[in-house]
């Protein structure tokens, strides 16, 4: 059974340090028994900010593969419906909400899936309690 939708923002305070806090190190605690969910652009949106932050000098690219080794042995399954909700239940999210539409995907999900939003953005996480979905992580 899917516990949670994992934001991005959660997952990547396991790889910077500096971002981690006690919460995002609990949802990482309880993906060793619940699977997570993610909407289909999470994979690219971690690459992109793993690729970022080499350019950047804040990571290395072995630290890249550790982080991703990790990852992939975690239970997390992709939402394929995505992409077909994005011109209308993501866009009208976005909207309403005053979010990205890559954060509204996160909440849409939520809110379909019925489950907690783990995530460390402000932003995202108001917009998810304002509609009665849950938050952890912050």
């Amino acid at each position: 059974m899917t516990a949670f939708v994992l934001d991005v923002s959660i997952a990547l305070a396991w790889c910077f340090r500096d971002e981690a806090n006690p919460a995002a190190w609990a949802v990482l605690d309880r993906l060793e028994t619940e699977t997570a969910v993610v909407p289909s652009l999470w994979h690219l949106e971690a690459a992109n900010v793993l690729a970022l932050a080499e350019r950047k000098g804040r990571i290395t690219a072995a630290a890249t593969a550790e982080f991703i080794a990790m990852v992939e042995t975690l239970s997390i399954d992709v939402d394929q419906e995505t992409p077909f909700r994005a011109f209308a239940e993501i866009l009208a999210l976005a909207r309403g909400q005053g979010l990205t539409a890559y954060d509204a995907a996160y909440l849409e999900l939520a809110m379909r899936s019925g489950i907690p939003l783990a995530t460390k953005d402000r932003a995202l996480a108001a917009g998810a309690r304002s509609l009665g979905v849950g938050v952890l992580g912050l």
